[in-house]
């Protein structure tokens, strides 16, 4: 019998045993390498749910994950044992966002990881084939892990269409920030400015490459005398985090909406949205954008390793979601390897 970590409810974490289903048509079976606890993971903790994906009763979580195939995929030239990410948006391909090009949208979505979809925080998990991503033979389980993130940065920058040397204010450096603000960089912006309360998160955004780094808002608009950037990216978890990027946008600037706020709501002057005459637009996951992470990564481009902080077993996960959830010093990013270390490569 397998174990894996169980989210019951709000601040309710716990491993226990895990009966691994049997694995439908299409579907293959993989060994985790390690699984990254996201944002959203932790809103499952701290809330209970994300608006309707409520958690109604013990479920396993984690979407970004790679692993090791237990059999040849031969339509895929893999054999046994490769090393393989999988994109966790299985879309229904037939509804009217999907045949849009919009999978990232569908209403009907069956998405790994999120209630009531048992997720990839588990020694073994069943995936359809149609989602599994190749990977470069030099990739490891945290390389692996990583895209998927990556790939919510790259959609969200895809959105805001940076202009060429545009100044741009990027508001939270936890990952999809710290994503953000590399992908901003390859795609050409310019002085990026980016803020966070934590210290460490804020010496992590400099390392990467934001030319000026600061605690708050208040700060973006101190260094553009009061009248903000012409882009804003938003990437916290504050029900102000609209707010904020509202004040740090300039007059007929552009905001996209990345973060999920605590509580599942905002707080939002509403004057000051309408009198600057901003364009907002919100960021749902992702599109087609695996083979461009993959290049990123593969090409140097993004650094994603830096920003993992901490790698634990299964049997250390719950505590680190209390530790993330009490923003603990030094956390940015935890992976999680439910089959031990030993399997994290390089």
């Amino acid at each position: 019998m397998s174990r894996a970590l169980f989210i019951r409810g709000a601040h309710d974490a716990y491993v226990a045993p895990f009966n691994l289903r049997e694995g439908g048509p299409g579907e293959v079976l993989i060994d985790v390498g390690a699984v990254g606890l996201c944002g959203s993971d932790l809103h499952y903790f701290k809330d209970g749910g994300i608006g309707s994906a409520v958690v109604k009763e013990p479920f396993v979580p984690g979407h970004e994950f790679g692993g090791y195939l237990c059999e040849d995929l031969g339509e895929l030239g893999l054999t046994r044992g490769a090393l393989v990410a999988v994109d966790p948006n299985k879309a229904c391909g037939h509804c009217e966002f999907c045949e849009r090009g919009h999978p990232n949208l569908c209403p009907n979505v069956e998405f790994i990881g999120a209630p009531p979809f048992n997720g990839a925080m588990t020694e073994r998990i069943w995936v359809p084939k149609s989602q599994i991503v190749p990977l470069p033979q030099q990739f490891s389980p945290l390389a692996a892990v990583m895209l998927e993130p990556l790939g919510v940065a790259i959609h969200a920058v895809d959105l805001a269409k940076p202009r060429l040397l545009e100044q741009v204010a990027v508001l939270g450096c936890g990952p999809i920030g710290l994503l953000i603000l590399q992908v901003l960089k390859a795609a050409g912006a310019g002085e990026i400015l980016a803020v966070d309360p934590q210290e460490h998160r804020r010496a992590m955004a400099a390392r990467l490459g934001a030319a000026r780094t600061g605690e708050s808002v208040d700060d973006i608009r101190e260094w553009t005398k009061r009248e903000g950037t012409p882009l804003v990216i938003e990437a916290t978890n504050s029900p102000l985090g609209f707010r904020d990027a509202v004040l740090a946008a300039k007059i007929g600037g552009r905001i996209v909406l990345v973060g999920i706020p605590d509580g599942d709501s905002y707080t939002l002057p509403a004057a000051e949205a309408r009198r600057r005459g901003l364009k907002i637009k919100f960021a749902r996951r992702m599109g087609e954008v695996y083979p461009r992470a993959i290049e990123l990564v593969a090409g140097g481009k993004v650094d994603v390793a830096s920003m993992v902080t901490h790698q634990v077993g299964l049997d250390e996960a719950p505590d680190t979601f209390r530790n993330h959830a009490d923003n603990a010093p030094g956390y940015i990013k935890s992976l999680i390897y439910p089959n031990g270390l030993s399997k994290q490569g390089g």
